[in-house]
């Protein structure tokens, strides 16, 4: 007779196994970025050598943040993962400030723009209507940001909400289900990416000369710093989502040592592939080639398979992005549902399904607004803007295994970070840097991502304050 599913003291159902919680943390890391961050990257530094060096770079620091989270993860295996860390280390500010920033910004503003992406690629099968030019001219001023055109490109926007919800529905009735989802999706698309690899190596008329340029290009110091700096934030985007898993910690069979586990694994194996597939393209397409081409996967493709490549790369990209977003949905909705549960969110986000065990009110309320986010822009200004927010609290986030080594010196730990506190350390300090360097050089995405922030300021006194108040009336 089939035992029962363990359930959490939340209502929750520990049904994820340590390869589906692999696979959610590769399969909501691997979305959009890999197909459109190579263009925009190529084009900021003009070298394969210090494109692949980014690549690199941006892929070992997320190997030591995944390395110290797991740290964390090992001592705590509740659901909502890093706003209960942030809780454990610096307090309730600092962790409903994070866990409201996922919901306005990080996770949602994710959500929305990997969205736009397969609803982009989908658009290369099927033409969407457009509103009237004059419709798609209304803009919505917001200060230090600028204009947005919600109704521009209301076709494309339109598909990827529809995305979005119908991704919603799927974690809504079941955790076992998005999971299952998740881990088939995951294997289906790293083996899409590979073959695709193999096949630009194999038959792909490439060139290892490609691969190397004569001179570095003609920029001052400080510029190049700022230019690598933008690069690694394209890369960075393509590698975020590594800490989706914490967020479905309670939901994991034995979390304290299948979740760091699944970070460090997954992290390695998305690394692997984006070195892998970056190497691909610039065998096949020259750097300034790569510069020009906004969709790459599909240029090489094209260049490869001739017309029909365009479509074969298409559909890679529609599978990977769904279960980019299907990862995203399925583990942030889990935070809110934390945070109501300690008081500090919205009461009606922290009740199970009583049918299906998930974080229903939740899941509804993340779908309508990562909904509403995908109106704001296009897939490059909503990514920019959410990757500065997230690296404020990946900073945060590091710095806390030395707070928690403090606050809690005997704590069991089955994982220790290596190379403490030096690489912990090195994350930091890495950390500022990049957040400093956003701030200087992509200003107006960067304040996008500040005022959705501090917009969580005066809820945090409401139900901080005000409710306490209210409550010993």
């Amino acid at each position: 007779m089939k035992q029962p599913l363990e359930k959490t003291s939340d209502g929750l159902v520990r049904g994820l196994s340590v390869t589906a919680a692999t696979m959610l943390v590769a399969g909501s890391m691997i979305g959009s970025g890999i197909f459109r961050k190579p263009s925009i990257m190529a084009e900021q530094l003009m070298s394969p050598e210090l494109v692949l060096l980014a690549w690199f770079v941006a892929g070992i620091f997320t190997m030591i943040g995944a390395l110290t989270n797991a740290e964390i993860a090992g001592m705590i295996d509740a659901t909502g993962g890093q706003y209960k860390y942030f809780k454990a280390m610096y307090g309730d500010f600092i962790a409903f400030i994070y866990g409201w920033s996922l919901l306005a910004v990080i996770q949602t503003g994710s959500q929305a723009s990997i969205a736009v992406v397969f609803s982009e690629y989908l658009g290369y099968f099927v033409k969407y209507p457009q509103l009237s030019e004059e419709v798609q001219k209304f803009s919505i001023y917001i200060p230090l940001v600028g204009n947005i055109y919600p109704l521009q490109d209301f076709g494309t926007k339109a598909v990827a909400i529809s995305c979005l919800l119908f991704i919603t529905g799927i974690n809504y009735v079941g955790v076992i289900l998005g999971g299952g989802v998740q881990t088939f999706i995951t294997f289906i698309k790293i083996a899409s990416i590979l073959a695709l690899a193999f096949v630009a190596f194999v038959f792909g008329d490439g060139k290892v000369s490609n691969l190397t340029i004569d001179s570095i290009p003609n920029h001052n110091e400080f510029n190049m710093l700022t230019m690598f700096g933008l690069a690694l934030a394209g890369a960075f985007w393509a590698y975020d989502g590594w800490n989706n898993v914490t967020f479905v910690a309670g939901e994991v069979k034995n979390p304290k040592r299948n979740v760091p586990k699944a970070l460090a694994s997954g992290t390695l194996i998305v690394m692997a592939v984006y070195l892998i597939v970056n190497v691909a393209y610039m065998y096949v397409l020259p750097i300034d080639k790569i510069a020009r081409s906004p969709l790459v996967g599909a240029t090489m493709a094209e260049t490869i398979f001739g017309p029909i490549g365009g479509s074969i790369i298409s559909i890679a990209i529609i599978i990977s992005t769904f279960g980019a977003v299907n990862g995203s949905v399925l583990s942030t909705a889990r935070v809110h549902f934390a945070m109501a549960r300690d008081g500090m969110f919205f009461k009606s986000l922290g009740k199970p399904h009583k049918k299906f065990s998930t974080p229903g009110v939740s899941l509804i309320v993340q779908g309508i607004w990562s909904s509403i986010l995908t109106l704001t822009g296009t897939f490059d200004t909503i990514s920019d803007y959410v990757i500065f927010a997230a690296w404020l609290f990946y900073g945060m986030g590091a710095f806390g295994v030395f707070v928690l080594r403090h606050k809690m010196p005997d704590a069991h730990r089955p994982y220790k970070v290596i190379g403490y506190p030096v690489l912990p350390a090195v994350f930091v300090l890495f950390a500022i840097l990049f957040v400093g360097n956003t701030l200087y050089s992509d200003t107006s995405n960067a304040m996008m991502g500040l005022i959705l922030i501090s917009l969580g300021l005066p809820f945090y006194i409401y139900w901080k304050f005000l409710s306490k108040k209210l409550g010993n009336k």
